[in-house]
Parts: structure tokens; C-alpha cells; sequence
């Protein structure tokens, strides 16, 4: 960071002299001015960080001083200096926005300490400028500038000029569902609805109404016509999140729809056509699903003509500071706070922790923080315990004891640890072990027949 520019502000030349060299030993860079409207005027040519001002000057008072450059630039930070102040001068001061009130002799100590606390602020406020800067135009949340996140987004420009289905993979919280608003967004279908289901979450009686509609009459409780969600995303982009999770009963149904084009409603006779778009996505490995038979091939081919992987976060850490940055700016206007931006120290907390529960947990950590800070920065203590020390808060860890463990069941412990983490997908435990899925599968199943023994 380039050296602070300070502006002292003094009727006393002995004064300006003295403040002048011990600023600049300490390797500040250093204007001076004789009264208070010089210091305005060389405010407004020069935009110095910080002022540094006398308060009794003829003229233009530090007060006075102090209401002008507060009027036009609210951020910058100005110290106020008297030999003849008290404590209703001192409540004036921090009452239009000075940063501290000094007394004269000088306490050089508190002075350095308080232009140190300032040129972190400064820091803090340039380096959030930029990010501010960088996040300019990205609304909808989808963020990042990873060279993993640039071939994602290169991706959903190819997906969205076409009217291709596409499916989007990734672990529960790396935005999958964003990936898909952006789609339709930038697709010819943009005015169209755009229409998501959880197709695990609908309950197995309610599917086929849900997907496809009924008639009034079609079943008990039918009490009116309902029209699916393919009806209803009609023109748009359907949204059919945890894909692998649908029933698998109803899987064949689904293709047959959308090979064809059409549906048919639950109690009537006719078919009823429609114009969708879909996108598939799934936190599961589609070949470990498709070979437990969880997932049937001819649907996942159907639906995977374009394939979008994200990234989980701890593989692209480089992005979490505009993203942290992104929430910022969310909840401070949902919770009507004053934070600004984040810490140095802080940002590098949220950079050195695995984000299990990937941007979904960040985005939680950041409003929690948001909400109980109250200053201008979020520092590392709003940070929950473990994402600032994780190795005193670590889950993960296998605790063995030597002489009474033998080593398959430190094996079986690290595998069964390991699938937990991975949210019980056994493609991406394979891949943290650092061995094939085929070997996790046969050692679930081992320990499977070892219980029924």
C-alpha cells in the first residue's frame, strides 16, 4: 500500500515543523497548511487520508475545518489537536465525525498507534473499492473469477445461445441453481417463467400431479384443475434440482415427456403440449448413480447434452473475498447495518477454511457476522470459532488410540469420516482418499456384511 498522505493543519509553525518530521520518520507522506482555510483548500486539491488539525486557528476554527471536509468527503479521517480543549470541545468534535481529539503536549505514542489504526481502515476501504468494483453487474450472486469459474461461465454462454437441455453437477451449496437462473437469463427464453422443483422433495404421492397436473376430480382432494410444472414453465426454463433423487418410478415417465413434447394430465384424455427448456442438476456422481441403479442411464443421456461441473469453493479460493464481499452488501441492507467490508486478517480466516457446506455456508457466516458487528469491518471475531481456528473446531479428525486400534479399523474409521464429509456421495470420498470408487463400494460392502454376521 502506497504511503498515507496526512494534512497538518496548524497556526503555529513551530507546531507544523515539529508534527512535519516526526510524520515523515515515520514514512508518511506529508502536507502542511498555516490556517484553516489553506487546509480546506489543499483538502480539495490534494484529498489527503488524513487531516490532522489544531482546533483554536482565527478564522476557520478545526471545527469548522472539520464540518467542511466531513461535508464533502464523509470517509476521510480527521484528528483534532488543542492546548485549550475540554470535554465539551472533545464531545463537539466526535459529534460531526472526528476520528479522535489529541491534547497538546502530543502523546507521539497514542498518535502513531491511532495513524496505525487508521492506515488499516484506509487499507480495508481501498481494498474493498475494488471488490466493489469487480462486483459491479453481478446481480444474480453467480461470482467468481477463478480460472475454474471462468470455464463454468464460458459454459453457460455456449448452454444459454442454444435450447439444449444441460445438467449441472456439484456438491449441495456451489450454486447450482444460480447456474441455471443465468441460463435462462441470457437465453432466447429470458421472458419466459422460470420454474424450479426439488425432485426429492415432492412427496411420492403427490409427483405426477406435480409434474404433469390432474383434473379436477382425478384423485381425493383433487378439488380443481392443476396444471404441472411443464405447463407452468411453458415458453421458460424447468428447473429440476436432485435429479438422481427422483423416483425411480416415475423416471421413464419423465423421458417419455420429454422426448415427446408433451403431457398428459392426471384424469384427462388429451395431451397437452409444451415449450421447456430443461436443466437437471445433482450434488451425486451420475455414474455412481446410474450404476446403483438410482438413476437411469437413458434419462441422465437425455438430459446431459451439456454437462456443467462447479467447483466446490475450497478449490477456488481465490474467489471468496468477492464473494464474502457480495454477502456484505446483501445483509447490510437487509439488517440496516453499517459494515462496509472485511478485514484483512478476517478474509484470511475465510480463505484457510475447508467450506464443507461450500458458498451456501459462507453466505450464513457472513450475515451471522454481519449482524454482530458494529463497526465499519467484520473482524475476525464475528467469524464463528471454528472457521477462525479450525484446527481446535475439526470434525474431520480421526482419533485413534495406539496399541487398541488395529489398522482395518483405522481404515474403516477414515472411510466412514471421509463419506460423511463428502455428504455420503462415494465419488467424491474415492477422491479425497485419493482412491478409486470401486474401492470404497467393496468396503461399504464388507463392513455391511460384517454387521449382518
Amino acid at each position: 500500500m502506497k504511503n498515507l498522505k496526512v494534512l497538518v493543519v496548524d497556526d503555529d509553525p513551530a507546531m507544523r515543523a515539529a508534527l512535519e518530521i516526526r510524520l515523515r520518520s515515520w514514512h508518511f507522506d506529508v502536507l502542511t497548511a498555516s490556517d484553516g482555510a489553506e487546509g480546506r483548500d489543499l483538502a480539495e486539491e490534494r484529498d489527503p487520508d488524513i487531516v490532522l488539525t489544531d482546533l483554536v486557528m482565527p478564522e476557520l476554527s478545526g471545527l469548522d475545518l472539520l464540518r467542511s471536509l466531513k461535508a464533502d468527503a464523509p470517509h476521510r479521517h480527521v484528528l483534532l489537536v488543542t492546548a485549550e480543549g475540554g470535554i465539551e470541545d472533545a464531545v463537539e468534535a466526535m459529534k460531526h465525525g472526528a476520528r479522535d481529539f489529541l491534547t497538546k503536549p502530543l502523546d507521539y505514542e497514542k498518535l502513531r498507534s491511532l495513524l496505525d489504526e487508521i492506515g488499516r481502515d484506509v487499507e480495508t476501504r481501498q481494498r474493498t473499492r475494488q471488490l466493489m468494483g469487480r462486483l459491479s453487474g453481478e446481480g444474480d450472486g453467480l461470482i467468481g473469477n477463478s480460472r475454474k469459474m471462468r470455464e463454468v461461465f464460458d459454459l453457460i454462454a455456449r448452454v444459454a445461445a442454444t435450447d439444449t437441455s444441460a445438467l449441472i453437477t456439484g456438491e449441495s451449496g456451489t450454486g447450482k441453481e444460480l447456474v441455471a437462473r443465468r441460463i435462462h437469463s441470457e437465453s432466447r427464453r429470458r421472458s419466459g417463467p422460470f420454474v424450479a422443483v426439488n425432485a426429492a422433495a415432492v412427496p411420492e404421492g403427490l409427483v405426477e400431479s406435480e409434474f404433469f397436473g390432474h383434473e379436477k376430480g382425478a384423485f381425493t382432494g383433487a378439488i380443481s384443475q392443476h396444471a404441472g410444472c411443464f405447463e407452468q414453465a411453458d415458453g421458460g426454463t424447468l428447473f429440476l434440482d436432485e435429479i438422481a433423487e427422483m423416483p425411480v418410478s416415475l423416471q421413464p415417465k419423465l423421458l417419455r415427456v420429454l422426448n415427446d413434447g408433451k403431457i398428459r394430465r392426471l384424469g384427462a384424455r388429451q395431451e397437452v403440449a409444451f415449450d421447456v427448456r430443461v436443466i437437471a442438476a445433482t450434488n451425486q456422481d451420475p455414474a455412481e448413480a446410474i450404476a446403483s441403479r438410482q438413476f437411469r442411464e437413458d434419462l441422465y443421456y437425455r438430459l446431459a447434452v451439456f454437462t456443467i461441473s462447479l467447483p466446490p469453493l475450497q478449490e477456488r479460493r481465490t474467489d471468496i473475498p468477492l464473494i464474502a464481499q457480495h454477502f456484505v452488501e446483501e445483509f447490510r441492507g437487509r439488517h440496516a447495518s453499517g459494515v462496509e467490508g472485511i478485514r484483512e486478517a478476517a478474509t484470511e480466516a475465510l480463505k484457510n477454511y475447508s467450506w464443507p457446506g461450500n458458498v451456501r455456508e459462507l453466505r450464513n457466516v457472513i450475515e451471522r457476522a454481519v449482524v454482530l458487528a458494529d463497526g465499519p469491518w467484520l473482524e475476525p471475531w464475528h467469524l464463528p470459532p471454528y472457521v477462525r481456528e479450525p484446527d481446535r473446531f475439526n470434525p474431520e479428525k480421526v482419533v485413534l488410540r495406539v496399541g487398541s486400534t488395529t489398522v482395518e479399523d483405522a481404515e474403516r474409521e477414515l472411510i466412514l469420516k471421509t463419506l460423511e464429509k463428502a455428504g455420503n456421495n462415494k465419488a467424491e470420498a474415492a477422491r479425497l482418499l485419493g482412491v478409486d470408487v470401486k474401492t470404497i463400494r467393496n468396503k461399504l460392502d464388507r463392513y455391511r456384511r460384517g454387521q449382518a454376521e
